[in-house]
């Protein structure tokens, strides 16, 4: 079987659902702007070589819809040879979107794809515009329907997460991510002509800037997250402050056989070691991680500690925590601390502070791992997230010499 590497990757910033500096831009020019940088980063390549694009996106209507990874190849005047598809699991959606081009490629199939994710929660909601569970089924088995939130609260109940280990995640999520944020450390990012609208002399005036950082980090302290009421449960222990930010965003990630490196004359950055999925409780989703990394870590003959970066993505503090500590790392605090010179998970901050756009996710995840392996020379990386219904994902990187 042959070789898939990502010879580049990049994301948009995340910025906040409603409120954040991406608001009011469509999805397609989200998608379109990480495309056009992604294409601009990768020298030598042009549009015409690239044969499919594969969108995750989570929930795939109105805005996002009508198939996202044939129009954008459109919009971003992509020749009609290039193909397009889209794919839905959920919080993984970014990253089955990159994986399965990758399986193209190990298999003979493709040479040349580009695979990411993309979700504007602003504009399209959480649930989507028009959720219609099955009624009779949803009676016998709501669980698969449960809200995310709640099952973090299950995980924190049934596993013994406190409300104190949740709230010095997200302090030290928040604080990486800050520091991160001054010492310019997100490289993966490209700039999005974000949309605004304002009132000039009565009339609605629509303008464009650029959107080039993250606008949800917001550094706080342990007293400040202690005031915080639960966000799910009236004597609950997940809050705002512990729990993922609903954010929008988009990641591609350009994936080529050896074949293609070697008549692009490119240099990639990993190799896609593998990937795997596993199903788990759905009311209690968020335990994915702690299924799906050993499988993917069995696939790859790697064992925890042959791993020098990790990208565990935090929908919640409890889940996060609960998958680390079946992995033997959170009670290892050195690796996650943002005062640790020697952390190595989750080094620049995870979604508590730089958001979960859902779809997108897993492509961001893989941009920022990508940039951070090259940064740090990290032989391996690993990348995983829980998955809304009851799964997790998780991908091993190798980096290229």
């Amino acid at each position: 079987m042959r070789e898939a590497y990502i010879v580049s990757s990049v994301r948009t910033p995340g910025c906040r659902r409603g409120k954040g500096a991406l608001s009011k831009t469509r999805p397609e020019d989200l998608l379109k702007a990480a495309l056009e940088g992604l294409m601009e980063r990768t020298k030598g390549v042009e549009k015409k070589d690239v044969e499919d694009i594969m969108i995750g996106c989570a929930f795939p209507e109105a805005e996002q819809g009508l198939n996202i990874g044939r129009i954008i190849a459109q919009m971003c005047k992509f020749p009609d040879s290039t193909s397009g598809a889209t794919v839905n699991r959920f919080c993984s959606s970014g990253l089955e979107g990159i994986t399965l081009q990758a399986m193209r490629i190990k298999s003979g199939w493709c040479d040349v794809a580009i695979g990411g994710g993309l979700e504007s929660m602003s504009i399209v909601p959480m649930g989507g515009n028009m959720p219609r569970p099955h009624p009779e089924w949803s009676q016998e088995n709501p669980d698969v329907y449960t809200s995310m939130g709640i099952t973090a609260e299950n995980v924190a109940n049934r596993y013994k997460i406190t409300r104190e280990m949740q709230d010095e995640f997200g302090f030290h999520s928040q604080a990486k991510a800050a520091l991160a944020q001054k010492n310019k450390r997100y490289k993966e990012i490209v700039p999005v002509p974000a949309v605004r609208f304002k009132e000039k002399d009565g009339i609605t005036v629509k303008e464009t800037f650029m959107q080039d950082y993250d606008d949800g980090v917001r550094p706080t302290t342990m007293e400040g997250l202690a005031k915080l009421r639960p966000a799910f449960a009236a004597m609950g222990s997940v809050t705002a402050g512990n729990s993922s930010q609903t954010t929008d965003g988009a990641g591609v990630s350009m994936v080529m056989s050896g074949e293609a490196v070697k008549k692009f004359g490119v240099k990639p950055i990993a190799r896609i070691v593998c990937y795997t999925v596993a199903g788990c409780r759905a009311d209690e989703m968020g335990v994915g991680p702690a299924y799906a990394i050993p499988k993917a870590l069995k696939m790859a003959g790697l064992k925890v500690k042959d791993i020098d970066l990790w990208e565990v993505n935090e929908a919640f503090a409890s889940q996060c925590i609960y998958s680390l500590q079946q992995l033997g790392l959170y009670e290892k605090r050195e690796l996650w601390l943002s005062d640790s010179d020697k952390r190595i998970i989750n080094v620049n901050g995870g979604a508590i502070a730089l958001g979960h756009p859902l779809g997108c996710t897993g492509a961001k995840l893989c941009a920022q791992l990508m940039n951070e392996m090259q940064l740090r020379g990290a032989k391996y990386g690993v990348e995983s997230m829980c998955i809304g219904g009851g799964m997790g994902a998780a991908a091993v990187f190798e980096l290229c010499d």
